[in-house]
């Protein structure tokens, strides 16, 4: 055995299954357990302590007993796991809540927050923000009875519910509606009504609310960004978060930052307990200090399961990597901590946070000391450190993440490195302002100041990493797809520390990973060199490419991220937009055109002539101004030519009358907003190729275009408004395409696409390819041989 290798195996102890074992047995029983009845828990819990118990028995007249030992804990701790599930699915069943929300009753409540209410906006959707907050029902009102209960709900209200505090009690109304069994509410409660304060959280709350609302304020005068990012690194506090950045951090792996982490206690202990040392304290003190951090830290970000659980963890994993190596003390106490967590709340069992915190300290605890090691033997054991603790924490929670987006984070260790330097200070900082607000706002707004410059730079590094070609890749979100993601993870645990103790090893598979990051020469066989038309992956919107020449092209829509499309078409190499088409002006159809505009040249943006909404519709007009660019009106069968390719404009012959002025347009009618059906559609002939692009035709104005007796024949349909369930079937047959392709939002609130849609067009006969499973879709034509050719799927955002 090598030198090297000897440094990867010397860090090896054997693994304390006397606890680990237990740990693991009792979170697959409270798995299973928690969508069951009451009485399966107990059941369980009798049949395993028996069992328990005869073992023991046995064990002890046994000379080597070690192995019995731990079977013995596994059977007792899964009989604490029934004892816990039973009592706390009693607690959710008990009462009359759940059976009013099978009959989806109208009801009315009080209620005591348990969480800070959080904004939620609809990926692609044009609907208006929503607010989702968990509490507890004290009593409610059905069926002319009152009842006193203690049942956990989660809440869906409109934006006036963004006013309730964490630990304040309301009064309100709604509807109840049931959820999936094993969930840890009982139900969901639909707000007809905005909340009636009934009283003000508790003291210690307020003043906890107090301090957050300092260290807010510290920061009120940083850009959004910044503004967002400092109170979410400190405490958690995520309200002011930008969605799109956000969306970048979860690209890039750095989630963690800016939601409660064990992270951001262990820099606070880390910070505190040296000042402390500092000016005297020592033994008992120190612990005092310690455990008092721990308390204020947890009020801060709010007593929830969430917090504990990210307090345990984050401790855990600082004594594995600070505490000289001792494994076997780090695997116990993460064996104690999720054993205790759980019994605490079973719930958690089936939570994709509380499984990244134990997969993640898992990783480090594990995996990281031997990692760092090998790393050490060739470089600084700080730089080694760094490397090792995101690297085995990524690894760790990799098929988890997959299963939960779709997608694999190739950036993710590397943001970590480089924004880890600067989530010390931002943090301390932001801590540091936090407390100095009681006390000066000016003071505060200077420690503010300096706290918002590290936090730029995590900000950069999100941003920057989030818009690398290879940033995440797709992966099927499904048992086998996480399976084999799992089982690659495994092979790389077992290899990895050979090539981490070898420089040259580690510097090919750095340019390898660049390579795959950077794609300077693309994707993979990713486009093709003589694609004819793209259907980009932008999410839930339309962005469309029609091939024009080289480096040339027609851009039909620009999706709703500019990021998104511009991406697109520099994988594509398209530097000159002859013509760009907008077929209306909803977000998910011209969001994205400052993303077309930016570094290349686009000669003139054609619209439809239906100028709604006004918002967008200005939006659209003040871009094109800003950039010098002529905007014209589609006139109705209008022919186009531009090189090789020509298109016909088939619709629309006739646009409805604009609302009066101060009142939207998006108002329904019985199949579709007059938005969708002025929709411009056309007829684009390519190569011999017949192309039928549709923007969100509704039924009435597919069913309008058949009465002109417009030849829609084609060989590649774009199956109207993201194959929705509203689809004309005369109209798809006419079409007799051999392919449809569908551009849609992977998790879009609308059910995109359809089922019935999908049904459909396999009744034609019609081959259907989606951007949501697929990723960018792209058609050649070689030898008259139609041919779909999958891309890289962009990043969820």
């Amino acid at each position: 055995m090598s030198a090297s290798d000897q440094a990867g195996d010397g860090n090896r102890e054997p693994l304390d299954v006397r606890l680990l074992a237990p740990a693991a047995a009792g979170w697959l029983a409270a798995i299973l357990l928690i969508a069951h009845r009451p009485l399966i828990g107990l059941f369980t819990a009798a049949v395993a302590l028996t069992f328990a118990c005869a073992l023991a028995l046995l064990v002890r007249r046994t000379s080597r007993a070690t192995l019995g030992w731990a079977a013995v804990g596994v059977l007792v701790v899964v009989a604490g796991m029934g004892v816990a599930a039973a009592l706390q699915v009693e607690g959710v069943r008990a009462g009359p809540v759940m059976g009013l929300a099978a009959d989806n009753a109208t009801v009315g409540v009080k209620l005591k927050i348990d969480s800070d209410p959080a904004v939620r906006r609809s990926p692609g959707s044009r609907r208006p923000p929503y607010v989702v907050v968990k509490a507890t029902i004290e009593e409610v009102r059905a069926r002319g009875t009152v009842t006193r209960v203690s049942t956990p709900v989660l809440v869906i209200g409109s934006e006036q519910w963004r006013q309730v505090r964490y630990g304040q009690r309301v009064d309100a109304g709604g509807r109840l509606e049931a959820v999936e069994q094993g969930s840890d509410v009982a139900a969901m409660l639909s707000a007809r009504s905005a909340p009636r304060f009934v009283d003000q959280p508790p003291w210690w709350l307020r003043a906890a609310e107090e301090v957050r609302a300092g260290l807010r304020e510290s920061v009120a005068d940083q850009p959004d960004d910044v503004r967002g990012l400092v109170p979410a690194l400190v405490m958690g506090d995520e309200s002011g978060l930008p969605t799109e950045l956000t969306e970048d951090f979860q690209t890039t792996g750095l989630t963690h930052l800016s939601a409660v982490s064990g992270t951001n206690l262990t820099l606070l202990l880390a910070f505190v307990l040296p000042l402390a040392r500092l000016v005297g304290v020592r033994a008992r003190g120190l612990t005092a200090i310690g455990l008092m951090t721990v308390v204020v830290f947890v009020i801060l970000a709010r007593p929830q399961p969430s917090v504990l659980r990210a307090a345990a963890m984050g401790l855990i994993a600082l004594a594995a990597m600070t505490g000289g190596g001792s494994r076997r003390r780090a695997v116990r106490s993460l064996s104690v901590a999720v054993i205790a967590l759980l019994l605490l709340d079973t719930s958690l069992a089936r939570s994709a946070g509380f499984a990244l915190s134990v997969l993640a300290t898992a990783g480090i605890v594990l995996l990281g000391p031997g990692w760092r090691d090998s790393l050490a033997r060739w470089m600084p054991t700080w730089l080694a450190d760094a490397i090792s603790c995101p690297l085995a924490a990524q690894l760790a929670c990799t098929p988890v993440v997959a299963w939960l987006s779709g997608e694999v984070s190739v950036v993710a260790v590397g943001a970590n490195l480089l924004a880890g330097p600067a989530v010390g200070p931002a943090t301390i900082l932001g801590f540091t302002a936090a407390g100095v607000a009681l006390l000066s706002t000016e003071a505060a707004q200077l420690v503010g100041w300096a706290a918002g410059w590290p936090a730029r730079w995590i900000i950069l590094i999100a941003r920057e990493g989030a818009d690398l070609p290879g940033a995440a890749n797709a992966w099927p979100a499904t048992t086998v797809g996480v399976a084999v993601l799992a089982l690659l993870c495994i092979a790389l645990v077992v290899g990895l520390h050979r090539i981490l103790a070898r420089p040259i090893a580690m510097v090919l598979a750095v340019v390898l990973l660049a390579v795959a990051v950077l794609r300077p020469v693309g994707s993979l066989g990713w486009p093709p060199d003589d694609w004819l038309f793209v259907m980009c992956d932008v999410g839930q919107g339309d962005g469309l490419v029609l091939r024009a020449g080289d480096k040339a092209a027609v851009v039909v829509d620009t999706g709703p991220d500019p990021a998104a499309m511009d991406r697109c078409l520099r994988e594509l190499g398209v530097e000159y937009v002859p013509v760009l088409v907008l077929s209306h002006f909803h977000a998910d159809h011209a969001g994205g055109l400052a993303g077309v505009l930016e570094d290349r040249r686009v000669d003139e943006i054609e619209v439809t002539p239906y100028f709604s909404p006004p918002a967008e519709y200005q939006r659209v007009v003040d871009l094109a101004s800003h950039h010098g660019i002529a905007l014209r009106t589609v006139t109705f069968q209008e022919k186009r030519v531009v090189g090789s390719l020509s298109w016909t404009t088939l619709w629309p012959a006739r646009v409805p009358a604009l609302p009066p002025t101060g009142r939207s347009s998006a108002t329904a009618t019985d199949e579709g907003s007059p938005e969708n059906n002025a929709s411009i559609t056309m007829m684009a002939e390519l190569s011999g190729l017949r192309i039928l692009l549709t923007g969100d035709l509704e039924p009435e104005s597919q069913r309008a275009i058949l009465a002109t007796g417009a030849d829609v024949r084609a060989d590649v349909l774009k199956v109207p408004h993201h194959g929705s369930a509203q689809q004309d079937p005369a109209f798809i047959a006419a079409t007799n395409a051999r392919l449809a392709l569908i551009s849609a939002g992977r998790d879009n609130d609308y059910g995109h696409p359809a089922p019935r849609t999908l049904t459909l067009l396999s009744h034609q006969s019609t081959r259907t390819a989606t951007t949501l499973t697929n990723g960018a879709l792209t058609i050649t034509n070689p030898n008259n041989h139609l041919t779909l050719t999958p891309g890289q799927a962009a990043p969820s955002r």
